[in-house]
């Protein structure tokens, strides 16, 4: 490959890490028309998005080939973006917390946790575990939809989760992390269609299924919750 080639392929992952900011911006434009659903839709394609750039990252060796750009800065950026503020300004537009100063409070703790989490160092830790609560707020904001839970519920949650983002738990990064690798990616991808399931099923989706889908999130906290006493167990860490 030569090095225009070469350039073009890198700068192409970065355009396609980059569609990600296009894409909040479609789910903000959808969450003030009220179309949750297209909302959902675009954080899916966004979470696609997020979930592949990295491998063509690395197959293109785009660190390498144009050091100056720095692309994780980016993916961080666009990442706030969708797992963040387009969840958080959905449950808010929603009505899944209050529609009074108390909710929008609520709405700012994981706005304000997860800009704390995305600035840590070692959010990322080099054995492929986040350290903190990851930002899966797309996921939690969808579950509180479908399932149609009670707004004290909601706020709980919001709450719980905001603090969990500082306490040094670590969490399984599922595309990189060799752990049961196979086993998760195989429960991930029949979760994945059962989100999908639903998605089609607005603006009733099914909540029978949604709690069904739920065993993939307990699935993950509690292989991360092993996985983070085997490590402390082997080589105690803290958060700096």
């Amino acid at each position: 490959m030569s090095i225009n080639t070469e350039r073009l392929a890198a700068w192409s992952v970065h355009l396609y890490t980059a569609l990600g900011a296009v894409l909040g911006f479609l789910g903000l434009e959808a969450i003030a028309r009220d179309q949750y659903a297209l909302a959902f839709f675009w954080m899916a394609v966004a979470t696609f998005i997020d979930s592949t750039d990295g491998s063509l990252a690395r197959k293109f060796r785009v660190k390498q080939v144009l050091p100056s750009f720095d692309g994780a800065r980016l993916d961080d950026i666009v990442d706030y973006l969708n797992y963040v503020v387009v969840p958080v300004v959905l449950a808010y537009d929603a009505g899944l917390v209050p529609p009074t100063t108390w909710g929008r409070l609520v709405c700012a703790a994981p706005l304000l946790a997860s800009g704390y989490g995305f600035c840590q160092v070692d959010a990322k830790t080099e054995d492929h575990f986040f350290k903190g609560f990851p930002s899966y707020w797309n996921v939690v904001v969808f579950y509180l939809y479908v399932l149609a839970t009670p707004v004290w519920w909601n706020v709980a949650v919001l709450l719980v989760l905001s603090v969990l983002v500082f306490v040094p738990i670590r969490y399984l990064y599922p595309s990189r992390n060799p752990t049961a690798r196979r086993t998760t990616i195989a429960l991930g991808a029949i979760w994945g269609v059962c989100l999908f399931i639903l998605l089609a099923q607005f603006p009733n989706p099914s909540r029978t299924l949604g709690w069904i889908s739920l065993y993939f999130p307990a699935y993950y906290m509690a292989l991360s919750i092993h996985l983070d006493r085997k490590v402390r167990a082997n080589q105690p860490f803290r958060r700096s």
